[in-house]
């Protein structure tokens, strides 16, 4: 069904609003007749954006112009009369209007489909709760592409109200100036003689009471103009914070989220193109905000008026300096996180990527970005604003890399391909916390400068948090402080605090993503499986999963111990699994979720000594490790030869 046929059974405010988007910019008598020849064309097919489309504007103006034509001139009777006249008023209006701006009717017609779709589509869903649910998605984003639209037309009438106080300001100047030279000539007259005088005085006198009342009149008309522009402009201001809220503190936090979770085996997080296109169109409209701002404040400067005006304008410009400096930080992220288990001395990468990066000129002076490791205790710090500056926990080699822009896809960013962690200064380990429980982040960190220099912004983000290590054995438990740290991080955390205890059955989700993704696989642990770890973890001879389903788990317990478990339940499952048959099963070879990367992974070790690295040089870290287990799994006092064996 046509578009405009549903768009006409709207009913209630559905139908006001559609009625809304309609007016002298583009009569909703032309959508009528027209309904057929205006949904057929390719409207969404250009680029508002690239000068080049004007002519396939200026193609749709011409073609939209002679469908109104044609259509008048087959209007006959006495009705058809009047409409004759109607359809052929509103062709010479619309050539009139965007004849010099076609792009404009371009956006105006996508502006009216677009909201149309929305109206028609909600009316449609209001009634299906599934319906609804499936579109919610869509909805927002809708949502979003409209508040922007919204944006762009109050943008647009403020800058219409900035070249109104303009021109009345610049004509005020002008009116001054003639009342300063009638002064000039009052000063003239003693020179002629009395009778003389006395008329050029008179008419003089009049010239200057009428332009003297006329000036004052202005000044306070210029004075409004001000005022209610500077209040126009905090509406918008407001406005922008509401949409950045949204996609920053939002839709932002959200690709974050699962990009963690992507960590543990999740759904891949998804490409960041729209969110880019709408950070670019915050930033866009942000400028102009802040362009328009300080063209008002100029104007103020060049002619002062008492008044509230310039307070006003102070804030509104400070504000959009607070909105635009949140934006640049906020879109500063790493779109490939570095490994969060890292090995020193092997090689790994990241990227960092700026959302903004093309539409605030950043790109033009390239900023370059360095890489730095930290630990949780100086994470803290820096978000505390405390003076960190060169405290660093590590040294990485290839730390520096020159941020990129690419034409064709417009992102600005920044590929670290040869990083090598060459060193890391571990604090001092509080209780039994292991090295494999010590976390540490990867810090990227550039200057901008925005709109030729005009602002200077230092940014900062923080990778997820990464556990190094320093040996092969220790992958297994630096995983699970991993896993655990990515399944139940909580948003806005403190770096990087994290529950100590979940239920159960939290942990079951956890575990099972990682299965999957670690196998390859969309079978994940069974409920047998399952029965099988929570009998070991708490103890416990029920085969019943639900009573353990109250039963919260500490971390503790995931460190080391249950990734070995869960290689014991390996091949109980596969050997039952209804595909075992078909050749060497995956399970022979590959490991578990939590259990440790292919490499290491074995059912059946060689058994080399735990305490020695590859080059059979004795490793304190991982003995002290293993005292620390034995304690905890026997639960009695380390045996008194570890001492002394740890502290010489």
């Amino acid at each position: 069904m046509a578009m405009w046929i549903q768009a006409q059974q709207l009913q209630g405010d559905a139908l006001h609003q559609m009625q809304a988007l309609y007016g002298q910019h583009f009569p909703i008598e032309v959508r009528h007749y027209l309904s057929q020849w205006i949904e057929s064309q390719a409207w969404d097919s250009i680029d508002l954006d690239n000068p080049q489309e004007n002519i396939k504007a200026t193609q749709l103006l011409e073609g939209l112009v002679q469908e109104l034509q044609k259509k008048a001139e087959h209007q006959v009777g006495e009705d058809g009369f009047l409409l004759k006249i109607k359809l052929g008023h509103y062709a010479t209006q619309l050539k009139n209007t965007y004849d010099r701006c076609p792009m404009e009717l371009v956006r105006c017609i996508r502006h009216i489909l677009y909201n149309e779709q929305r109206l028609v589509r909600e009316a449609n869903n209001g009634n299906s709760p599934a319906g609804s649910l499936a579109d919610a998605m869509s909805q927002k984003h809708l949502q979003i592409n409209q508040t922007f639209e919204e944006l762009r037309l109050v943008t647009q009438d403020t800058e219409n109200e900035l070249k109104k106080l303009q021109q009345t300001q610049e004509y005020f100047i002008i009116q001054y100036q003639e009342s300063l030279r009638i002064q000039a000539q009052f000063a003239q007259l003693a020179q002629l003689n009395p009778q003389e005088r006395l008329s050029r005085e008179t008419a003089l006198q009049q010239k200057q009471v009428s332009l003297e009342a006329w000036l004052q009149r202005e000044a306070q008309t210029l004075q409004q103009y001000r005022v209610e522009l500077a209040e126009k402009h905090q509406k918008t201001l407001q406005l922008l914070r509401k949409q950045q809220t949204v996609i920053l503190d939002d839709e932002l936090i959200q690709w974050k989220r699962r990009q963690q979770l992507a960590g543990n085996g999740g759904p891949p997080e998804g490409s960041l193109d729209v969110l880019q296109s709408w950070c670019e169109k915050l930033a866009e409209i942000i400028w102009q905000n802040r362009q328009q701002i300080r063209r008002a404040e100029h104007l103020c400067q060049q002619l002062p008026i008492p008044g509230p005006v310039e307070e006003m304008l102070a804030e509104v410009n400070a504000t959009i300096t607070d909105i635009i400096s949140a934006l640049v930080t906020s879109t500063f992220i790493i779109e490939k996180q570095p490994p969060q288990v890292l090995k020193t001395q092997t090689k790994f990468a990241a990227t960092v990527r700026l959302l903004v990066g093309g539409k605030l000129n950043v790109h033009m002076n390239p900023p370059q970005v360095k890489a730095t490791i930290i630990s949780e205790q100086q994470a803290k710090s820096l978000l505390k604003n405390e003076n960190t500056r060169n405290d660093y926990s590590g040294e990485i080699l290839n730390n520096c890399c020159v941020m990129e822009y690419h034409q064709a896809t417009g992102t600005l960013s920044a590929h670290f391909r040869n990083m090598s962690l060459k060193r890391i200064k571990r604090s001092d380990r509080r209780g039994a916390e292991s090295v494999t429980e010590e976390k540490f982040t990867i810090l990227f960190e550039s200057q901008f400068s925005v709109g030729g220099n005009e602002l200077v912004f230092q940014v900062k983000t923080l990778s997820l948090p990464v556990v190094v290590i320093v040996h092969g054995s220790q992958d297994n438990n630096a995983t699970a402080t991993v896993l655990w740290d990515n399944a139940f991080a909580e948003p806005g955390r403190v770096p990087f605090a994290v529950p100590d205890k979940v239920l159960w059955p939290q942990l079951c989700e956890a575990l099972n993503m990682k299965f999957k993704a670690e196998v390859q696989s969309n079978r994940g642990l069974t409920k047998e499986n399952l029965v099988f770890l929570a009998q070991k973890l708490f103890n416990s001879s029920s085969a019943h999963l639900e009573d353990y389903s109250i039963l919260a788990l500490a971390a503790k317990a995931v460190d080391g111990y249950v990734k070995p478990q869960i290689k014991q339940v390996v091949p109980e499952f596969v050997n039952a699994s209804a595909d075992a048959g078909a050749g060497a099963t995956y399970m022979d070879q590959a490991p578990s979720p939590a259990v440790c990367p292919q490499t290491h992974y074995n059912m059946y070790p060689q058994n080399p000594d735990s305490v020695l690295d590859t080059d059979g040089d004795f490793d304190l870290e991982d003995t002290m490790d293993v005292a620390r287990r034995v304690e905890e799994l026997l639960g009695r006092p380390m045996d008194s030869q570890w001492i002394p064996h740890a502290q010489s």
